[in-house]
């Protein structure tokens, strides 16, 4: 599922350089916290003080608007391209193959390389071709990526994750001793998170230290983990968010240590998060009108198919039949907010199963408390409301509790601002412009409110 050869990509890369002169004494950092909701930076409980200090002296967003769907790997790769998933090609964190009858996981262990499934240039692409340097710690849809100069790859296993990180690095990792031959044991350990964590903070001081990148992504799993454990703004959840803190502060020190004066650090998040009690079995519907045919407990038969918010209409004879008739069934659903027809895709930066093929029909919007399930047990359309709180997204983008966080501070950023509202597409063209830099064919914008004016 090869997009984009090398050739081609670098020639889109290079042709989106700005002719001005790149910065190369400067250090632009993203991290993302991934499922650090907005609200947790007005909430008294939530103990920030690095990310707060940062946004004072600074500048913040009080709202950023994710993309469709509101999960990690589309927006991650959605901050670095600038344009939403129907563009950039990463839909879901899986999705439907019709031709093999069968889902495709992107996580936690991807099939494919940056190059096999990310249709545009990224801002690391650009700023490769502007002959700067970059990196990347486990930052999604990023695995092989022939423009990262540093990178550990957002892999569970051992295996993938020796294989495709930088092999200098992982010698000095070793040499540092940051144990990252445990990364398959923390994944998998029901505490890995925090000590997995830390060590990504570590790798990217590490490279920040060692190696003068301009150009340094972060992705910090803990916050999400937990908020979907325990749910969002509980007792373990308010802990995460410290935490993410101390370590936003850590990588923090060592770019003011490596580029004093000259960095510019933002710290922004893939999605909110939503606490629910409900779910919502939008399979067990397709099931009752004998769309998906069960023995014992094998499906043997999908004419309909939900993952996650994404409904597949496999009955391609009938598809312009099922889309209409499913979709008015799916709204009279309990618990379900709005359903989006193919016909509206393009209002929500998706393109069509015409297009690409790995595309749903629908998209479902759950109601505030509700989460989409995809099993296919049992009758209930709806499970019963559960006394234990669990937290989700992959909600309409446009929910307030669904907003992701932005934060920038430093070097070209102008001190004690506030913007109410940006997207998740802004972020890319933005960093560009600090880096003397422009993406070229994106969808967002460059935060031009945020930036100091420039010296003469």
């Amino acid at each position: 599922m090869k997009f984009l050869r090398p050739a081609l990509l670098a020639c889109l890369v290079v042709t989106s350089a700005f002719a001005a002169q790149p910065a190369r004494d400067h250090l632009v950092v993203l991290i993302s916290v991934d499922g650090l909701a907005s609200y947790f930076h007005d909430d008294p409980k939530a103990n920030l003080p690095t990310i707060r200090k940062l946004a004072a002296e600074g500048a913040r967003a009080e709202r950023m608007r994710a993309s469709t769907p509101t999960v990690t790997w589309p927006n991650h790769t959605t901050l670095v391209t600038g344009v939403p998933p129907g563009k950039h090609g990463v839909l879901n964190n899986s999705y439907w193959d019709r031709a093999k009858g069968a889902s495709v996981p992107l996580i936690p262990d991807p099939l494919f390389n940056k190059e096999e499934i990310v249709k545009v240039p990224t801002i690391y692409d650009v700023a490769k071709a502007a002959g700067l340097k970059t990196g990347a710690i486990i930052w999604p849809a990023s695995r092989g990526a022939k423009t990262l100069d540093w990178q550990v790859p957002d892999c569970f296993s051992n295996s993938l994750w020796t294989a495709h990180s930088t092999p200098s690095l992982l010698a000095e990792f070793r040499a540092a001793k940051i144990p990252y031959e445990r990364q398959e044991e923390w994944c998998k350990a029901p505490g890995g998170g925090i000590p997995r964590d830390r060590m990504y903070a570590q790798m990217a001081a590490h490279v920040i230290t060692k190696h003068r990148p301009n150009v340094m992504l972060l992705h910090l799993v803990e916050v999400d983990h937990v908020n979907h454990q325990k749910g969002p703004r509980s007792p373990e959840s308010y802990a995460a968010v410290a935490f993410a803190d101390e370590l936003v502060k850590e990588v923090l020190d060592a770019a003011n240590a490596a580029f004093p004066g000259k960095h510019t650090f933002i710290v922004a998040s893939d999605h909110g998060f939503m606490p629910y009690q409900q779910q919502i079995q939008a399979n067990v519907l397709f099931k009752q009108e004998g769309l998906i045919k069960v023995e014992g407990t094998k499906v043997v038969e999908r004419k309909a198919w939900a993952l996650g918010q994404f409904v597949y209409v496999l009955d391609q004879p009938r598809r312009a039949e099922l889309v209409k008739s499913l979709a008015a069934k799916l709204r009279a659903v309990e618990g379900v907010e709005s359903v989006v027809e193919e016909k509206d895709f393009a209002k929500i930066g998706l393109v069509t199963q015409d297009a690409d093929p790995r595309m749903p029909n629908l998209v479902i919007n759950p109601k505030q408390g509700y989460s989409n399930s995809d099993t296919v047990a049992g009758e209930l359309l709806v499970t019963p409301k559960s006394e234990n709180t669990k937290g989700a997204h992959g909600h309409d983008p446009a929910h307030p509790l669904m907003h992701a966080s932005f934060v920038a501070w430093g070097a070209g950023i102008k001190k004690g601002t506030v913007v109410k509202d940006i997207r998740n597409l802004d972020v890319a063209p933005t960093m560009a412009r600090l880096l003397g830099l422009e993406m070229k064919n994106v969808d967002g914008r460059v935060l031009t409110e945020l930036l100091a004016p420039a010296k003469r």
